[in-house]
């Protein structure tokens, strides 16, 4: 359990109420330091899923524990910037919608795994992540940001997009998912009995 992807997965979590309280203690360096904590735990989940493929890491505790980290570490971010005004209440929309999807994708992967059955991430997916991040780093300083970084405009915009994608994402997983929902077709196919 404690080789590196998943202790970059473990330290992804750690960070969480750090970043968090920073919010509370509002300057501009405590906007760069949570910035620079939330990019650095944002890279994190590029390298522990890199290197457990690459070193033959991968794990069952890795497995469950990347996706959790990922989506509390998102949604932290998310309510608190909310909370702390670093948005306009137009983009309370695009949060809620993220929020929702992160929490229904969670119910989704929960029910398929009694089946047996893996949910990939998908490359849209993984480009919402992207757009998602880079989105909420810039919300995050806000008004911090040199004078020439319309941060809060990008990071708005940003998250504008990230909701688009968000839809589309949550709805392809959605539809995957349904195929498992018919009670007289509950039991999974035979070629995906033995998927992870």
């Amino acid at each position: 359990m404690w080789n590196l992807p998943n202790i970059l997965t473990i330290s992804r979590i750690i960070v969480i109420p750090v970043v968090v309280a920073l919010f509370f203690f509002d300057s501009a360096a405590t906007r760069w330091t949570a910035c620079a904590l939330f990019t650095a735990a944002g890279i994190t989940d590029f390298f522990d899923g890199y290197l457990a493929r690459r070193e033959k890491l991968v794990s069952r505790f890795g497995r469950f524990l990347d996706p959790i980290a990922d989506k509390l570490l998102v949604v932290s971010v998310l309510l608190m910037i909310v909370a702390f005004d670093r948005v306009g209440p137009w983009s309370y929309l695009p949060a809620l919608v993220i929020l929702l999807r992160e929490i229904m994708v969670s119910g989704l992967r929960e029910f398929l795994a009694e089946l047996h059955v893996g949910l990939p991430v998908t490359k849209l997916a993984k480009a919402k992540t992207t757009v998602q991040m880079v989105a909420l780093g810039f919300l995050i300083v806000g008004s911090a940001a040199p004078w020439w970084i319309p941060a809060e405009l990008i990071g708005e915009i940003g998250i504008w997009i990230a909701a688009a994608i968000t839809l589309i994402t949550g709805y392809d997983y959605l539809r995957a998912g349904l195929a498992y929902m018919d009670d007289d077709n509950a039991a999974p196919p035979p070629d995906t009995q033995d998927k992870p």
